[in-house]
């Protein structure tokens, strides 16, 4: 099994919450709607910037449901279900309902460090317990572990439901050592916003996106000009967006797309602790370019 349908602009969705720490479920129709209409072509649900830590099992299936009974099979969708026990990992899976849902992605086991043959089985024991596509999630800087380029090519040789890989690890050596030797029909991702384009010029697919919660028109067209080819025009909104992309990321990420967001008027900074909104001083500036895009 290969997968197709996570290509271009994917966004890593963000959970909106009210003061009262709820989930704000009209917020996050309203954001829904203004990411499809950017054009966006993929969302990805409660990964790392959806705070699923701080979801209950209640919460985050409510919250699943609404999102693919808001998108309508509009566009994929790629919900995250990851974490340092792979039984627990499997139960979830062989428990969750993927009505509506084209894809899991899957963050490698994070604190308790496995070295590479502990990853592999533990992806190895996740796509045996299902037929969904995989999408591997690469991001030492979060889980304190590198997934090896040869690691992620075995999984990908070996498991024909592991389809892609989220490639976050910022090191171009391994990105390039990954392209090579993949096969064919097995698809990287950019985990990082501001390496996306040099990543798309040597075969990147797409990206899932942080920055484009808050910028998915920018962010939509200047994918179209790197699959186009025309690297030259991505540079530009590139260099555009650089200063926003990273200053989303400067106290935290949601925090930074949550401030953002509620300068657009789409919803409240709440956040579940132990993150914080970011400070009056970055949310001004995170104000100030917005406006100058």
């Amino acid at each position: 099994m290969r997968c197709d349908k996570f290509s271009g602009v994917g966004v890593a969705l963000v959970t909106p919450f009210k003061a009262d720490g709820t989930i704000d479920y009209d917020a996050l129709a309203k954001h829904i709607e203004f990411l499809i209409n950017g054009g966006v072509n993929f969302i990805a649900m409660t990964g790392t910037t959806g705070e699923p830590p701080t979801l209950t099992k209640d919460e985050k299936n409510s919250l699943v449901q609404f999102i693919v009974n808001q998108v309508k099979a509009r566009i994929p969708l790629m919900i995250g279900i990851g974490g340092n026990n792979t039984k627990n990992v499997v139960d979830e899976i062989k428990s969750t309902n993927f009505n509506g849902i084209d894809g899991i992605l899957s963050i490698s086991p994070y604190y308790n460090k496995p070295n590479q043959k502990g990853i592999y089985t533990h992806f190895k024991e996740i796509a045996n317990s299902t037929d969904m596509p995989i999408i591997l999630y690469n991001v030492p800087g979060r889980t304190g572990m590198n997934v090896s380029w040869q690691t992620i090519c075995q999984l990908a040789e070996e498991c024909k439901n592991v389809v892609a890989v989220k490639e976050a690890s910022g090191n171009f050596s391994q990105i390039m050592q990954i392209l090579k030797h993949k096969p064919e029909d097995f698809s990287l991702i950019s985990g990082d916003d501001s390496l996306t384009v040099p990543m798309m010029s040597i075969g990147a697919t797409g990206v899932i996106s942080v920055a484009a919660n808050v910028v998915p028109k920018q962010f939509t067209e200047m994918i179209k000009l790197c699959k186009l080819g025309n690297y030259s025009q991505a540079s530009k909104i590139h260099f555009q967006l650089l200063d926003l992309m990273n200053a989303l990321f400067e106290e935290g990420s949601p925090a930074g797309a949550k401030a953002a967001l509620n300068i657009l008027g789409i919803m409240d900074e709440n956040l579940r602790l132990p993150l914080v909104p970011v400070s009056k001083e970055l949310k001004q500036k995170i104000e100030n370019l917005l406006k100058n895009l």
